[in-house]
């Protein structure tokens, strides 16, 4: 690391706090408006040009956002007015290693103070290596994205296809039936969270917590896991691999297709694609008759679906060679999104594991590699 030197980070970028702008003041444009969790809407004026970057200012502070278009950095924000000795796209990524937690100065509100950050002591390389440094970053986050969107598209296209198939083209001598007619279902519970004994095992147990930050419709892991004794206490026991789970409250209406052996809490309703439709039929299902799952919620504090009104929900069932077909033909589209999910998981895995290295200098990159 001799070539790196060292600075206030002060001395290589200058942070400004972000301008006002009420949602009443927003005019409906295709310039994006950064807020401290990414683009909160689309405005006609930009404050900012690019290349820009910008980290949370209020309420999530320190989160970095890359802005490869011009745009209006709200008062959440603090963004980079200048970048004086750093690459853009490689400070970006540098953002990632710093915990800004530790310059809260709000009481009630988590704030970021510029001049307390200003005076941060950090150690950077040659703009050269910084460019080099940051393509080899940007390379995987491309693929990744490019994955996202490989994965988007064809969801959306199961989702025509389903409609085409099921919805538009339906035939008055289908059968009128309920869900239960076709699928079976579970609940679950929460083993006692004072009890150490049921917590911090290698069993799977999931929340919907664990698919409100996910766009990926496979869930291949859950941020919580149990032991046997904690399993006992859940009556459903360990669902298997390709359960539908329908988040039922709070919101209602994420799903996911389980890749594992998983235990579930209160807040989902299982679904077991034992009966006359496929695990992909029913999520398609659910997708396209959300609102009628919606509307059979009820709560004074949240809604919620139980399973006794989901299980008598209206389901129009189709002969059951169509299903068959219909199966055939979306089965590879799911397949080839499992796929790519894979992929993702694993080269998000790559960078995170390579982006600290990559900025400490333990990993070096002399010149573009990619």
């Amino acid at each position: 690391m001799r070539e790196w030197k060292e600075y206030k980070l002060g001395e290589v970028v200058t942070f400004q706090r972000g301008h006002d702008l009420t949602k009443t003041e927003m005019q409906e444009g295709n310039i994006p408006v950064a807020g401290s969790n990414g683009i909160i809407g689309f405005h006609t004026q930009h404050t900012t040009k690019a290349p820009g970057l910008t980290i949370g200012r209020s309420g999530n502070i320190g989160t970095p956002h890359y802005y490869d278009t011009d745009f209006w950095a709200h008062n959440t924000v603090l963004f980079v007015k200048e970048f004086i000795l750093t690459e853009p796209k490689y400070f970006y990524y540098y953002l990632h290693t710093i915990d800004f937690t530790q310059f809260n100065a709000g009481s009630s509100v988590p704030t970021l103070n510029r001049n307390h950050i200003h005076q941060l002591d950090i150690s950077l390389p040659s703009l050269p290596e910084q460019t080099a440094i940051a393509e080899v970053l940007s390379s995987l986050d491309d693929k990744i994205d490019l994955l996202h969107r490989q994965n988007k598209t064809l969801e959306q296209l199961a989702e025509t296809l389903f409609r085409q198939w099921f919805v538009e083209e339906a035939e008055e001598g289908w059968e009128v039936g309920t869900i239960d007619d076709v699928v079976s279902m579970k609940g679950g519970t929460t083993p006692s969270t004072t009890e150490q004994k049921y917590w911090d095992g290698d069993i799977h147990w999931t929340s919907p917590r664990d698919l409100s930050n996910t766009t990926s419709i496979f869930l291949f892991d859950t941020s919580r896991k149990i032991t046997e004794e904690g399993l006992k206490q859940i009556s459903s026991g360990l669902l298997p691999v390709s359960t539908l789970l329908l988040s039922s409250r709070a919101p209602i209406g994420y799903l996911a297709l389980t890749e594992i052996p998983v235990a579930i809490n209160q807040g989902y309703i299982a679904i077991i694609c034992d009966k006359i439709v496929s695990n992909y039929f029913m999520f398609l299902w659910c997708k396209a008759n959300m609102e009628m799952i919606e509307n059979a919620g009820n709560g004074s504090v949240f809604q919620e679906i139980s399973k006794s009104a989901f299980r008598t929900l209206d389901f129009l069932v189709p002969p059951k060679e169509k299903i068959k077909h219909f199966d055939k033909e979306i089965e590879p589209m799911f397949q080839k999104i499992k796929s790519n999910t894979t992929q993702i998981r694993t080269l998000t895995q790559l960078r995170d594991t390579l982006l600290p290295k990559l900025m400490s200098g333990e990993v070096r990159v002399s010149e573009p590699l990619i």
